[in-house]
């Protein structure tokens, strides 16, 4: 894990401070400790720290104004920052007394969010770290990656170690994440609602029929996929409504797994080649990923919809308002009869870029359709050539 350089670039000016977050075991602890050697760090994850400032938050106060000047001209990193929300006034009361900055690093803003912690007024920057990536993996195995994940003890696991580590952070996310930190009240029916996701996972979410798996109402339903967004376990792809020419399904987003890995453990899924029926949905999902994570890390601000008719004309993803449109095809020779989706919408929106990302070994073009290679796509992507 040391050897692999992640993307991410925290860069602080003085007196700036900012917050990490990223899903579990994504190495945010150990991305901090490279990037920032020299920092004071206090992790809440420590029970005795827990229990001392939990108790009294002045406590990290006074710890942090007893260390040394040059300690303290270094960005001051709080680990698990939201297991203990009230700290956060304390971080405030530094950052504008002694003009202090901190990295401010978890797994979820939910629980600050609804005990309206205090956030800091826009005095810390965002970041987020996600799963490894192919850009810093270099030689990725698309099989392995899809299989096990790219969490990064997951992927660089043997294959039965991964399945065992995967298992184990499912677990640990309703008993650690949901349950420990009190974000639902009805256990049971939030755990009915985790196996329920196995047959949402890459799908139009329909409220109704998950709610009606889960033993709730679909309002109870939609807090719940909230709880999966906020905690960084999954995401909500929303449709791409610009025009509605030909009935466009609104309001209805698709659900993503944060990880392939995680996908698969929880849909009880392996993958054993290209052509096998789950490799295009994990393949899709892959590649989603990967948009995400450039977005992220590059600073853009660009969106990322689907786009699908009420007739079943479909394309994967539409970035940056219309702009760039995109289907993921894996397995046979993509044939125009194949993408019947991605010409509808070029037709309608005209976008200036329009790809098929493909398993196959040659790009070719399809005016003004381009059929590009997976790995030719992802270095153009990273290069900064797509979007």
């Amino acid at each position: 894990m040391s050897e692999i350089k992640r993307v991410l670039k925290i860069k602080l000016p003085r007196g700036q401070s900012a917050f990490l977050w990223g899903p579990r075991k994504t190495g945010k602890t150990t991305f901090l400790h490279y990037a920032f050697p020299d920092s004071l760090r206090f992790d809440f994850l420590d029970t005795d720290l827990f229990l001392s400032v939990a108790k009294r938050p002045a406590v990290l106060r006074e710890m942090i104004l007893a260390s040394s000047s040059t300690s303290l001209s270094k960005p001051i990193i709080l680990d698990e920052v939201q297991k203990v929300p009230l700290v956060l006034d304390e971080v405030h009361r530094l950052i504008e007394d002694h003009k202090l900055s901190f990295i401010l690093c978890g797994s979820s803003a939910r629980k600050l969010k609804r005990g309206h912690a205090n956030l800091l007024g826009g005095r810390a920057w965002r970041y987020e770290l996600h799963p490894l990536t192919s850009t810093e993996l270099g030689d990725i195995d698309l099989l392995r990656a899809l299989n096990q994940g790219l969490v990064p003890a997951h992927y660089l696991q043997t294959a039965e170690q991964s399945k065992r580590a995967r298992n184990a952070y499912v677990q640990d996310y309703l008993k650690e994440e949901v349950i420990a930190e009190g974000l639902v009240r009805n256990i049971p029916s939030f755990a009915r609602f985790f196996d329920a996701l196995a047959f949402t996972h890459g799908e139009m979410v329909n409220y109704a029929n998950v709610a009606r798996d889960s033993g709730v109402d679909a309002k109870t339903a939609k807090e719940y996929f909230h709880i999966l967004t906020d905690t960084l376990v999954g995401t909500l792809l929303e449709p791409f409504t610009r025009h509605r020419c030909r009935q466009i399904i609104l309001k209805t987003p698709k659900f993503y797994f944060f990880d392939n890995g995680i996908a698969n453990t929880i849909m009880g899924k392996t993958i054993s080649s290209v052509r096998d029926p789950s490799f295009g949905r994990a393949f899709e999902h892959f590649i989603l990923m990967e948009l995400r994570a450039y977005r992220s890390y590059c600073g853009k601000e660009f969106s990322i919809n689907y786009w699908r008719t009420k007739t079943g004309l479909e394309v994967d993803f539409i970035l940056d308002n219309g702009n760039v449109a995109i289907e993921v095809k894996s397995g046979r020779e993509v044939r125009g009869t194949d993408i019947q989706g991605l010409k509808a919408f070029v037709d309608e929106h005209s976008p200036k870029k329009a790809f098929v990302v493909t398993t196959e070994r040659t790009a070719r073009s399809l005016n003004p359709i381009k059929i590009v290679p997976w790995q030719s796509f992802l270095r153009d992507l990273w290069a900064g050539k797509i979007v």
